[in-house]
C-alpha cells in the first residue's frame, strides 16, 4: 500500500475562528459547530431576555441525506501526493475546514439566527 502525503511550500492563513478547524495532517473525524445568535437594534435599548438558544433553529435536528443507489467508482492516483507552492487564505469561519491531508468523516454544523429590531417612527404609527 502507497502511503499519502502533502508536501506545502508555504501556507498564511489570517484568521481561524468560531469552532473552525486548520488541520494538518491525517484525521479520522472533524465535527465543528457553532451557534450564534446575532442581535442588532437601532436603539439601545436591552429587555434582559436575548441570548438563549431554546429556538428551533437552534434545537431542530438537521435534515440528513438519504442514499437510496449504491455508489461505486474507480480511482487511480498516478501519484498519492499532493504538492502545492503556496496556499494563502483570509479566514476560515462559522464551522469550516481547512484540511492539508485525508479524512474520513467531516460533519459541520453551523446555526445562525438574525434578529433586527428597529425604532418605530412616528409615521409607523399614525394609520
Amino acid at each position: 500500500m502507497l502511503k499519502r502525503m502533502s508536501f506545502i511550500d508555504a501556507i498564511k492563513v489570517n484568521n481561524v475562528g468560531l469552532s473552525s478547524i486548520l488541520e494538518i495532517g491525517d484525521s479520522y473525524s472533524i465535527k465543528p459547530r457553532t451557534k450564534a445568535l446575532a442581535i442588532q437594534r437601532q436603539l439601545e435599548y436591552f429587555y434582559g431576555d436575548e441570548g438563549h438558544f431554546k429556538d428551533p433553529v437552534f434545537t431542530r435536528p438537521l435534515p440528513q441525506p438519504t442514499f437510496d443507489e449504491p455508489i461505486r467508482f474507480v480511482r487511480y492516483n498516478e501519484s498519492p501526493c499532493i504538492k502545492v507552492n503556496n496556499i494563502s487564505v483570509t479566514a476560515i469561519a462559522a464551522s469550516s475546514v481547512m484540511h492539508i491531508g485525508s479524512t474520513t468523516c467531516i460533519e459541520s454544523d453551523s446555526r445562525v439566527k438574525n434578529v433586527r429590531q428597529l425604532a418605530r417612527t412616528l409615521e409607523d404609527t399614525s394609520d
